[in-house]
């Protein structure tokens, strides 16, 4: 069981100490991506730099969850949202999270659904193309949008691609629906592409300028590997671009960090333990 048997009051917003139960109860490397979180006094020494995310930054999904209605998420992206890589399906990060948000959010009664709307190849011109069918007409409560991989690959100009995500984020937002980014991998092509982390960048960029979430999934995975949380071997596929399963399972428990925190979840928190996805 991924969370223990304690739940806090309704209505009463995670402590410090409640976080650091959560970070634990999905893995050490959730500590590792919320290390500013955790109790005065325990100081990892790592990722100092990086911003937490906003608390209530995610309105929706917490008035979601306050009232026990069905929670929906459009997983939108490329490759690394369709899971290429990956073994199976069932190894992709959005069919993980779904299932580790099932398990920390119980008030739920499991009615979760992360809707995997990945589709490899694409960059954000092709994104945009399909956001109507794909995130708005579907009008869940949040979107996880994986952006800016294959447009420094593709030649993409940064400030179209800067221009074109900002005008999206902001119709995805007037539209009621809470948003979360998620950064290009690091990788070995990716390494080899000039100008490749002026993407990762921007992305930072145009979350901390709209108030919106990011997944800081560069770090976290320099982070993965610096730690001995995974082998380059279990982190990366074979083709040097894309994750294997062992990233894609962090990666689903990095999202489903996020998106507690984001919302200011109610969760159950207990002594930490292994996560399987079965």
């Amino acid at each position: 069981m991924l969370f223990g048997n304690r739940v806090r009051p309704a209505g009463q917003r995670l402590t410090r100490a409640a976080i650091f139960g959560l970070a634990l109860s999905l893995s050490s490397t959730a500590v590792l991506a919320y290390a500013d979180l955790l109790p005065a006094g325990l100081d990892l020494g790592l990722f100092d730099d990086e911003p937490a995310p906003a608390p209530g930054s995610l309105p929706r999904v917490a008035r979601r969850i306050a009232t026990g209605e069905p929670l929906r998420i459009v997983a939108f992206g490329s490759s690394s949202t369709e899971g290429i890589g990956a073994s199976t399906r069932s190894a992709s990060y959005p069919a993980r999270l779904e299932a580790l948000l099932r398990r920390a959010l119980p008030q739920l009664a499991g009615d979760i659904l992360v809707d995997n709307r990945g589709i490899g190849g694409e960059a954000v011109d092709e994104m945009l193309a399909r956001l109507d069918r794909d995130v708005i007409t579907p009008a869940p409560d949040l979107v996880i949008w994986q952006t800016g991989s294959n447009d420094p690959l593709r030649g993409i100009s940064l400030a179209h691609f800067r221009e074109a995500t900002e005008a999206a984020v902001a119709r995805i937002r007037a539209a009621g629906i809470d948003v979360v980014l998620m950064e290009p991998q690091w990788c070995p092509t990716l390494d080899a592409t000039p100008g490749a982390y002026r993407f990762r960048d921007a992305v930072r960029d145009i979350g901390a300028e709209l108030g919106v979430p990011v997944i800081r999934r560069s770090d976290l995975m320099r982070g993965w590997i610096a730690q001995s949380r995974l082998t380059r071997s279990e982190l990366f596929a074979k083709d040097g671009l894309h994750m294997a399963d062992g990233g894609y399972a962090l990666l689903a428990e990095a999202a489903a960090a996020e998106v507690v925190r984001g919302a200011d979840a109610v969760v159950e928190v207990a002594e930490a333990g292994p996560t399987v996805v079965e």
